[in-house]
Protein backbone atom coordinates (compact mmCIF):
# COMPACT_ATOMS: atom_id res chain seq x y z
CA UNK A 1 0.00 0.00 0.00
CA UNK A 2 1.83 2.92 -0.76
CA UNK A 3 2.31 5.60 1.96
CA UNK A 4 0.65 8.81 2.31
CA UNK A 5 -2.47 8.63 0.66
CA UNK A 6 -4.89 5.82 1.35
CA UNK A 7 -5.78 3.55 -1.83
CA UNK A 8 -9.19 3.91 -3.69
CA UNK A 9 -12.32 3.08 -1.51
CA UNK A 10 -14.93 0.83 -3.54
CA UNK A 11 -18.66 0.01 -3.25
CA UNK A 12 -18.53 -3.85 -3.89
CA UNK A 13 -21.19 -4.98 -6.19
CA UNK A 14 -19.87 -8.93 -6.66
CA UNK A 15 -17.85 -11.48 -5.25
CA UNK A 16 -15.94 -10.26 -8.18
CA UNK A 17 -14.99 -7.44 -6.71
CA UNK A 18 -13.92 -9.15 -3.67
CA UNK A 19 -11.99 -11.48 -4.63
CA UNK A 20 -10.04 -8.39 -6.97
CA UNK A 21 -9.41 -6.81 -4.03
CA UNK A 22 -8.18 -9.58 -1.85
CA UNK A 23 -5.81 -11.11 -4.79
CA UNK A 24 -4.59 -7.44 -4.80
CA UNK A 25 -3.95 -7.93 -1.42
CA UNK A 26 -2.21 -11.31 -1.69
CA UNK A 27 -0.14 -10.20 -4.42
CA UNK A 28 1.22 -7.35 -2.41
CA UNK A 29 2.33 -9.68 0.72
CA UNK A 30 5.80 -9.37 0.65
CA UNK A 31 6.07 -6.97 -2.44
CA UNK A 32 6.51 -3.45 -3.55
CA UNK A 33 2.97 -1.74 -4.04
CA UNK A 34 4.26 -0.39 -7.16
CA UNK A 35 5.37 -4.22 -9.01
CA UNK A 36 1.56 -5.35 -8.42
CA UNK A 37 0.01 -2.33 -9.56
CA UNK A 38 1.85 -2.38 -12.84
CA UNK A 39 0.78 -5.92 -13.66
CA UNK A 40 -2.82 -5.19 -12.58
CA UNK A 41 -4.14 -4.65 -15.72
CA UNK A 42 -2.76 -8.09 -17.24
CA UNK A 43 -3.49 -9.91 -14.20
CA UNK A 44 -7.27 -8.67 -14.61
CA UNK A 45 -6.61 -10.19 -17.69
CA UNK A 46 -5.05 -13.53 -16.96
CA UNK A 47 -7.45 -14.38 -13.90
CA UNK A 48 -10.76 -13.65 -16.05
CA UNK A 49 -11.49 -10.14 -14.40
CA UNK A 50 -11.48 -12.08 -11.21
CA UNK A 51 -14.97 -13.66 -12.11
CA UNK A 52 -15.34 -15.82 -8.82
CA UNK A 53 -17.03 -19.17 -10.31
CA UNK A 54 -14.38 -19.21 -12.91
CA UNK A 55 -11.73 -18.63 -10.79
CA UNK A 56 -12.69 -21.33 -8.35
CA UNK A 57 -12.96 -23.53 -11.06
CA UNK A 58 -9.37 -23.16 -12.20
CA UNK A 59 -7.51 -26.66 -11.90
CA UNK A 60 -3.40 -27.94 -11.61
CA UNK A 61 -3.16 -27.32 -15.48
CA UNK A 62 -4.53 -23.80 -15.18
CA UNK A 63 -2.68 -22.83 -12.20
CA UNK A 64 0.78 -24.70 -14.17
CA UNK A 65 -0.06 -22.27 -17.26
CA UNK A 66 -0.52 -19.07 -14.86
CA UNK A 67 3.01 -20.18 -13.12
CA UNK A 68 4.35 -19.68 -16.59
CA UNK A 69 1.93 -16.60 -17.99
CA UNK A 70 4.46 -13.44 -18.05
CA UNK A 71 0.83 -11.69 -17.28
CA UNK A 72 1.09 -12.15 -13.43
CA UNK A 73 3.80 -12.64 -10.88
CA UNK A 74 4.61 -15.98 -10.88
CA UNK A 75 4.11 -17.32 -7.35
CA UNK A 76 2.80 -20.41 -7.53
CA UNK A 77 1.81 -20.28 -4.11
CA UNK A 78 0.32 -17.05 -4.04
CA UNK A 79 -1.66 -18.36 -7.22
CA UNK A 80 -3.28 -21.12 -6.00
CA UNK A 81 -4.09 -19.25 -2.61
CA UNK A 82 -6.00 -16.67 -5.19
CA UNK A 83 -8.15 -19.77 -6.35
CA UNK A 84 -8.34 -21.06 -2.88
CA UNK A 85 -9.77 -17.99 -1.52
CA UNK A 86 -11.95 -17.62 -4.51
CA UNK A 87 -13.51 -21.27 -3.67
CA UNK A 88 -14.33 -20.15 0.22
CA UNK A 89 -15.28 -16.65 -0.64
CA UNK A 90 -17.91 -18.87 -2.55
CA UNK A 91 -18.66 -20.97 0.41
CA UNK A 92 -19.39 -18.15 2.94
CA UNK A 93 -21.07 -16.40 0.49
CA UNK A 94 -23.68 -19.04 0.34
CA UNK A 95 -23.54 -19.91 4.08
CA UNK A 96 -23.82 -16.34 5.34
CA UNK A 97 -26.57 -15.24 2.81
CA UNK A 98 -23.59 -12.50 1.33
CA UNK A 99 -20.21 -12.03 1.78
CA UNK A 100 -20.75 -8.61 3.44
CA UNK A 101 -22.66 -10.71 6.01
CA UNK A 102 -19.54 -13.04 6.61
CA UNK A 103 -17.52 -9.67 6.95
CA UNK A 104 -19.68 -8.06 9.32
CA UNK A 105 -20.15 -11.36 11.80
CA UNK A 106 -17.29 -10.44 14.09
CA UNK A 107 -17.73 -7.92 17.06
CA UNK A 108 -14.77 -6.27 16.23
CA UNK A 109 -11.79 -5.59 13.95
CA UNK A 110 -9.41 -7.61 16.09
CA UNK A 111 -12.39 -10.83 15.68
CA UNK A 112 -12.64 -10.06 12.08
CA UNK A 113 -8.91 -9.92 11.47
CA UNK A 114 -8.15 -13.50 13.32
CA UNK A 115 -11.55 -14.67 11.26
CA UNK A 116 -9.86 -14.08 7.67
CA UNK A 117 -6.47 -14.97 8.56
CA UNK A 118 -8.36 -18.39 9.75
CA UNK A 119 -10.50 -18.62 6.29
CA UNK A 120 -8.00 -17.28 3.95
CA UNK A 121 -4.68 -17.80 2.42
CA UNK A 122 -1.81 -15.22 2.23
CA UNK A 123 -3.96 -12.87 4.26
CA UNK A 124 -1.92 -11.11 6.80
CA UNK A 125 -2.74 -8.44 9.11
CA UNK A 126 -1.95 -5.56 6.41
CA UNK A 127 -3.60 -7.47 3.55
CA UNK A 128 -6.47 -7.49 5.44
CA UNK A 129 -6.40 -4.10 6.49
CA UNK A 130 -5.88 -2.88 3.14
CA UNK A 131 -8.56 -5.50 1.98
CA UNK A 132 -11.26 -4.50 4.56
CA UNK A 133 -10.58 -0.71 3.79
CA UNK A 134 -10.52 -0.66 0.31
CA UNK A 135 -14.11 -2.71 0.06
CA UNK A 136 -16.05 0.36 2.75
CA UNK A 137 -15.91 -2.23 5.74
CA UNK A 138 -14.64 -0.22 9.56
CA UNK A 139 -11.19 -0.31 10.57
CA UNK A 140 -9.39 1.31 12.73
CA UNK A 141 -7.45 4.67 12.27
CA UNK A 142 -4.40 3.43 9.96
CA UNK A 143 -2.10 5.02 13.22
CA UNK A 144 -3.86 2.73 15.55
CA UNK A 145 -3.68 -0.15 13.16
CA UNK A 146 0.12 0.58 12.63
CA UNK A 147 1.00 0.96 16.46
CA UNK A 148 -0.91 -2.50 17.37
CA UNK A 149 0.10 -4.72 14.32
CA UNK A 150 3.17 -3.51 12.68
CA UNK A 151 5.23 -4.33 15.44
Amino acid sequence: MPSGSPPEQIKPTSLDDYLEVMSKAVFQSGMSWKVVEAKWETTREAFDNFDVVKVAAYNEKDLDDLSQDTRVIRNYRKLAAIVSNARQMINLDEEYGSFQKYLRSQEDFDATLTMIRKDFKFMGPTGIYFFLWVVGEEVPPHAEFEATYRK
